[in-house]
């Protein structure tokens, strides 16, 4: 019994009273939500209305003791990241950590590099000023019922996790004999019964092709350095504009080129066994080119050399010692360089007998992460140092050309990047990250380049403006070893550029499908429906012949 002088046992200090539940609210919290709703409301991440409400009620259930709070407290931070993380554009957490060896390569200074791009100075201004406006609005609102209010009209209106410039494409306006799937299916259907074969060299005249494989070149990182009017774009008798590489990564690039003979596969096949017409470098020596192989760096990372090795190279790698070390990759390798490696396989060629051969040869000097060795843009970071970078390769590579001519060879040099750096990025992909293949990424320049003193040439170089891809280019090759550019009858690009294979736009990375379908780009990401790639989202002249 109780009395005034007895007010009967004390409670426990960690017990709340039942009254104290009435004062359930989301307090600091609520600044969480309403700026990842502004955030969603500039398209700078994507938003998942449910899991938000899901996460706001876990904060919000009535608790009867401190103790349970302050757990509540250390469990809400990490799962406060991890649902930012799932809103944001970046990939899935399962993609980022099967990469997490490769990551744990990179040098110290190029992950400062990279953490830095995620850093927007004008975004963190954003946030400043609306944490400041939020403040203000605190002193008379109720912020966590406005949060609450918010975070259910979004889960009311949408249950898309992408802002409104990316649309779902639903089945009712695209039916199944015109969906993004169905054209899918057929493209890879059709591919499938594609291929090209090389005649007999043995009748020409003693000729050599060159592929130089670049990694990190699209038409739009072209754009963006203003570099898409070197001279050297003039120079090439073939010049594709809308060439897709299907690819985004080094690993599958050097796969689909070196596949070249046959139509596109699907990115899982890339890792299966292909039917042995379908590989570049050993139909080419079956055609009477003897192979050579070389790099202006060792092969190791990501097992770039064992993967080359797989498609039927069978060449020895030409050794780099003694060639200038002009950069360091973003794993402190040396990258050597360009002109003087070429120069180096060239001298090896004069003093061989055979008369055709074709040489394999990728550079990584434009990739990202990589430092100059010496000189004032020493200092530069990777992404400022790009252009001089492209500037210098490009030269290097008229160099190396213009070497070829004054020896006396002939040869046909094809350059062929690999995929794009993404140095523009775009609203969904930081500047460098490739994970999505968008045509920004996958929209390269291939220039094919006839050399040869005996070369009389009846016609200026032409450009191929159709969708295209690894087929056409095979056989472009496949007529200049059949009808010979160095024959008596002359030279005139106009004559081999007649039907060629066109392709249309489908580019993958693992998990990731992004198709061209009715003038429009569409994305599938894993088992997600497709949606519109918007246009907003890509950089300005994109497409463009």
């Amino acid at each position: 019994m109780t009395t005034p002088n007895n007010p009967g046992p004390a409670m426990p200090a960690d017990t709340i009273k039942p009254a104290r539940f009435a004062a359930i609210r989301l307090g600091g919290w609520s600044f969480y939500f309403l700026a990842k709703v502004l955030l969603f409301w500039r398209e700078l991440i994507g938003f998942h209305p449910l899991e938000n409400l899901a996460f706001a009620a876990f904060l919000l259930a009535p608790l009867d003791s401190r103790i349970k709070q302050r757990l509540r407290t250390v469990l809400a931070v990490p799962l406060s990241i991890a649902l930012l993380y799932y809103d944001s554009w970046l990939p899935s957490l399962d993609r980022t950590l099967s990469q997490a060896n490769l990551l744990s390569h990179f040098s110290l200074s190029y992950l400062l590099e990279l953490a830095g791009r995620f850093i927007s100075w004008p975004v963190m201004a954003m946030l400043v000023i609306g944490w400041a406006a939020y403040r203000i609005a605190a002193r008379f609102l109720r912020m966590g019922v406005v949060a609450m209010a918010i975070l259910l009209c979004l889960a009311i209106s949408t249950g898309q996790k992408r802002p409104p410039a990316v649309t779902a494409a639903s089945t009712s306006e695209h039916p199944a004999d015109n969906s993004p799937d169905q054209a899918l299916h057929d493209f890879f259907a059709a591919e499938a019964q594609r291929q090209v074969k090389f005649p007999s060299a043995g009748h020409t005249a003693p000729f050599d092709i060159v592929f130089i494989h670049i990694c990190s070149l699209s038409w739009d990182d072209l754009q963006a350095t203003g570099l898409d009017k070197h001279p050297i774009w003039n120079n090439f008798d073939f010049l594709f504009r809308q060439f897709n590489s299907a690819a985004s990564y080094s690993g599958p690039a050097a796969i689909r080129i070196n596949r070249a003979t046959c139509g596109q596969s699907t990115h899982n096949a890339l890792y299966e066994p292909a039917s042995e017409q379908c590989y570049l470098l050993p139909s080419l020596k079956q055609a009477g080119f003897e192979t050579n192989l070389a790099f202006n760096h060792d092969g190791h990372f990501d097992d770039f050399l064992t993967l080359v090795r797989k498609q039927g190279v069978n060449a020895p790698l030409m050794p780099l010692d003694g060639v200038p070390i002009r950069l360091r990759s973003f794993d402190n390798s040396p990258v050597y360089d360009d002109f003087d490696v070429l120069s180096r396989w060239l001298d090896n060629r004069q003093k061989s007998i055979d008369p055709h051969v074709a040489l394999f040869y990728n550079t990584i000097s434009l990739h990202d992460g990589n430092r100059i060795v010496s000189g004032s843009d020493a200092a530069l970071s990777s992404k400022e140092n790009y252009r001089p970078r492209v500037e210098k390769l490009l030269n290097d590579l008229t160099g190396f050309m213009d070497k070829i001519q004054k020896s006396g060879r002939r040869a046909v040099v094809v350059v062929i990047p690999e995929h794009g750096a993404a140095l523009r990025g775009d609203k969904f992909q930081i500047a460098g990250l490739r994970e999505i293949p968008t045509p920004a990424i996958t929209l390269i320049p291939v220039g094919v380049k006839v050399i040869g003193q005996d070369v009389t040439r009846k016609g200026s170089g032409v450009r191929i403006g159709d969708p295209s891809s690894y087929l056409a280019l095979s056989q472009l090759i496949a007529r200049l070893i059949e009808n010979s550019p160095y024959g008596a009858s002359g030279f005139n690009p106009a004559d081999y550029i007649a039907d060629l294979p066109p392709t249309d736009y489908v580019a993958e990375n693992e998990g990731i499908t992004m198709i061209r379908h009715k003038d429009r780009y569409w994305l599938r990401q894993g088992k997600e429906g497709w949606e519109e790639y918007s246009r907003t989202a890509l950089p300005a002249g994109i497409g463009a012949k």
